[in-house]
This record gives C-alpha cells, sequence and structure tokens, in this order.
C-alpha cells in the first residue's frame, strides 16, 4: 500500500527536552525504528513537525542579527533540510539498499487568508512576558499568553497545494523513501505569473500531510503522537475512542493546539476515500491493522 505517515514533534524534540544535536538524532532513530516494519512492506512517504525548531532559530535569528532577522519561509526551509536530513541519515541506515530523498517542498497558500489577520500557531520556547513586549516592539512579533509567559504566535493558514507532487509522485513510484512537506512545507503565494514568494507563516503539518495523501492517491494517513489516540473525556484518559466516524469527531471538544489538527487532518483525508488513524509512534504498524490507535471512519459503523 502507499502510506503518508506525519511524525509529531514528539518524534524529534521531546517535551522538556534541549533542542541538541545528539538528543534529535537519537529520538529519529527511535522514530525510525518504529516505522522499519511498515517502510518493509508499503510505499512509504514521510512528514513531520518543525515547531521547536522554526521557533529556535527565529530566536537565534534575533540575537544574531543587525535587525534584519530571516523570515519564515526561510527559515521553514532550514529545518526542512535539517530535520529531513536526520531522518534520511537514519533511514539508509535501517535500509541501506534502499534510495532515500529529503525535498524541500513549497506549499501554496491563499494570500486572502484570514489565517494572516489571526495569528494563532505557537512557535518556540515560552518566554516572560517582559521579554515578550520587547520582541514585540522590535521585530513586530505576536504573542499569546502562555502560562505564566508568552509563545510566539504566527499566521497558519490553510495548505492548497503542493507544488512538488509530481516530483514527489515519481519518486514514489520509482521505490525510493520520501521525505517531503516538513514543518507543514514552505509557505508560499503565488504571483500574477505563477512564480511562488515565500510568506510569513507556518502551515499545520498534519493538514498538509492529509492535503499529500490526498494528491498522491495514498491508501493510509497515519498520524503519529505521543498518546495512544483521540480520548472521549480528555484531558481525563479513561475513555479511548478505537474507532470514530467523521461526523463524530467533528463534533468533539478537540485542544487546537494538538489533537484539534490530526482529528480534521484525518477527517478531510477519510473524506477524500482514504484511510486513517491516529495514535502512539511506537504503535505505528499497529495502527493500520486495527489493534492500536483511534481509526477514522466514513460513517459509524453500526452493530447488526
Amino acid at each position: 500500500m502507499k502510506v503518508v505517515i506525519a511524525l509529531g514533534g514528539n518524534a524529534i524534540a521531546r517535551h522538556g527536552e534541549e533542542l541538541g544535536a545528539r538528543g534529535q538524532r537519537a529520538n529519529v532513530a527511535e522514530a525510525v525504528s518504529a516505522l522499519a516494519d511498515i517502510v518493509r512492506v508499503h510505499d512509504v512517504v514521510i512528514t513531520h513537525g518543525n515547531g521547536p525548531q522554526v521557533g529556535l532559530l527565529a530566536m537565534q535569528g534575533v540575537a544574531q542579527s543587525d535587525g534584519d532577522p530571516y523570515p519564515l519561509d526561510v527559515l521553514g526551509a532550514e529545518t526542512e533540510g535539517q530535520i529531513g536530513y536526520l531522518i534520511e541519515s537514519e533511514l539508509s541506515a535501517v535500509f541501506p539498499n534502499n534510495d532515500v530523498a529529503a525535498l524541500l517542498t513549497q506549499v501554496v497558500v491563499d494570500p486572502g487568508d484570514p489565517a494572516f489577520t489571526k495569528p494563532s500557531k505557537p512557535i518556540g520556547r515560552r518566554v516572560s512576558a517582559a521579554e515578550a513586549r520587547d520582541l514585540s516592539e522590535r521585530f513586530g512579533w505576536n504573542f499569546a499568553k502562555d502560562g505564566d509567559g508568552a509563545r510566539r504566535v504566527v499566521p497558519s493558514p490553510e495548505p492548497r497545494k503542493i507544488r512538488e507532487i509530481r516530483t514527489i509522485s515519481l519518486l514514489l513510484d520509482t521505490g525510493v523513501l520520501v521525505v517531503c512537506a516538513g514543518g507543514g512545507g514552505i509557505p508560499v503565494v503565488l504571483e500574477p505569473g505563477g512564480a511562488p514568494v515565500g510568506v510569513e507563516a507556518v502551515i499545520d503539518k498534519d493538514l498538509t500531510a492529509a492535503l499529500l495523501a490526498r494528491e498522491l492517491g495514498a491508501d493510509w494517513l497515519l498520524l503519529l503522537t505521543d498518546v495512544p489516540g483521540i480520548y472521549r473525556d480528555w484531558p481525563r484518559k479513561d475513555q479511548l475512542l478505537e474507532r470514530a466516524s467523521v461526523d463524530e469527531v467533528r463534533a468533539m471538544s478537540l485542544d487546537p493546539g494538538s489533537m484539534g489538527p490530526k482529528a480534521e487532518a484525518a477527517c478531510r483525508f477519510v473524506e477524500s476515500g482514504g484511510r486513517a488513524a491516529i495514535g502512539k509512534l511506537q504503535d505505528a504498524r499497529r495502527l493500520i491493522t486495527g489493534r492500536a490507535g483511534t481509526r477514522i471512519e466514513a460513517t459509524a459503523q453500526r452493530e447488526a
């Protein structure tokens, strides 16, 4: 089968860990090990998050620049290359006879998307209220309260088109393991003549994964995170949904900063005719067989 796998941010940088090179490489190695059984059997495309990394690069940029830090589209490309390389390296170590390619991927967004006027996606580490005020005054950044501090929030427009989809499809058809659309892809808008221009945004990686899976005609979309699936009674963890219909999932109140986008991505892909599941990275293979996680279905399953 053709399987698109979206790795959550915890696959590269775990909560509470420093964003050091050794730690990220070790986490990626563990993630690749968890995916190995799927990669051996199916045609696989992997995408990944980049929120912590792009936030770190942005903070490093303002500390080192002369007032002209790199914009988010460039930082998105940097993190795609960084994380893509780590995943490519570990895949090549586990599958030395396979060709692996990490591809910088541009994703088209609508310049009129209302997200550009309502920044909501948090990136980077928490900072003090005073530091947030200073960065806001110096660079025009937006911040939202986070605990006793604040985190930068940026626009997160809807992904509309993946510019490199034909290249990805060609690589996949020739047996290449493809890593692409990391961090939701590099956000671009199209000029009247069709040329892409980067914009200040970070696209949700799960929504891009759903678009990627649909445009590739994938059979499965696996959205991997650090919890077993969707809980009916979140934040309690008493009722894990093993199966749920699109309507049932959309009626739930899910965290817009974590499970919400994953659930919406799964619903969109199921509506396009595919199969989708959400669950823990370590349960990746069992998600396909229905022995773990939450499987999203087009309609509710009725007992006879």
